[in-house]
């Protein structure tokens, strides 16, 4: 959307394609989105890269052929039949629909991104008939609805990743959050551990890790993750995200250095074994892993399925079960 708001502002024609509806297997969601400039440039996906081949070629050779020339939202489905889904590299059976919104008002994608950077969800509404858009505030996250003629699409700020303590294991895991659109910060109060970090795109700050949380007002997109391994930057700023909206806290260690992290918690600052029920740790689902390469995975992994509300590992997984065999029993 921010480019498709820039590219609109600086006076470029461009679609914006939406998955509005899929069946069977697809190789996007719905609500996933495409949007390609007047010169062939494209950013977003909708598939794995035929369908996406295809709108380019129609919309910068044969739109008025194929679409005509009308301004007005187009829908059009792929996949229909086993040709198109050969074609077109699409699983057996699926099929997906996309809305086609030509040269959005560029007002409205203005408000859409101030919006959504502002830490806000809203929902864009677009008629068909006529491609009238609505922009409405929102505090409730919503799928994307469709009924032929009318969307509604909510849209809201990217997931946020805050790591307590910069290293190593912090670099990959940041690494990792980034390509999976995930806005990351990384806080350390501590000069000497920020001198070698070299990966950008990423947030720095440097105040204590507890005031750190507070500030970043964790809400039900973010993720808290302590890696420093000092209970000094750790231990408060975990109870700040724990009693916050964030869908996800944990901290590296050891199950013994987990067990103490609890009691401490517990014996100085009132807390329950209910109260600390959300507090993961030892962190990540278990590979094997022994390297800060592949502890990052393991971490991502356990983090990206609790965002994406996974069933439930089997203990086999759980890294605390694992190192313990006798947990296992």
């Amino acid at each position: 959307m921010r480019a498709l708001r820039d590219w609109r502002s600086n006076g470029h024609g461009a679609m914006l394609a939406t998955v509005v509806r899929t069946w069977g297997s697809s190789p996007r969601p719905a609500g996933s989105q495409l949007a390609i400039r007047d010169d062939g440039r494209l950013i977003g996906s909708v598939s794995g890269g035929c369908i996406e081949d295809d709108l380019l070629f129609k919309y910068l050779t044969a739109r008025p052929r194929e679409w005509g020339m009308s301004t007005s939202p187009q829908v059009v489905r792929y996949g229909i039949n086993s040709d198109d889904a050969y074609k077109f590299g699409l699983p057996c059976g699926g099929t997906l629909e996309l809305l086609l919104e030509f040269d959005p008002n560029s007002d409205g994608l203005e408000n859409l991104v101030r919006t959504i950077e502002g830490g806000k969800l809203i929902c864009r509404t677009v008629v068909c008939v006529d491609g009238a858009e609505t922009l409405e505030i929102t505090n409730t996250p919503a799928e994307l609805s469709f009924d032929g003629k009318i969307l509604r699409h909510t849209l809201g700020p990217d997931y946020r990743m805050l790591i307590i303590g910069a290293g190593m294991l912090s670099e990959y895991l940041a690494t990792m959050a980034l390509f999976n659109g995930f806005a990351v910060t990384i806080c350390d109060p501590r000069a000497e551990r920020l001198g070698s970090w070299s990966l950008e795109g990423v947030r720095i700050v440097t105040e204590m890790p507890d005031d750190a949380v507070i500030a970043f007002e964790p809400d039900q997109r973010t993720c808290v993750v302590a890696l420093s391994h000092d209970p000094k930057l750790d231990d408060l700023a975990l109870l700040e995200a724990l009693h916050s909206g964030a869908f996800y806290v944990g901290a590296i260690g050891s199950r013994r250095n987990s067990a103490n992290r609890k009691s401490r918690m517990i014996a100085h600052f009132n807390e329950s074994e209910e109260s600390l029920a959300h507090l993961r740790g030892p962190i990540g689902i278990f590979i094997g892993s022994k390297t800060p390469s592949e502890i990052a995975v393991s971490v991502m992994a356990e983090i990206l399925a609790v965002k994406n509300d996974a069933p439930p590992l089997p203990r086999e997984f759980s890294v605390a079960a694992m190192k313990s065999p006798d947990l296992l029993s």
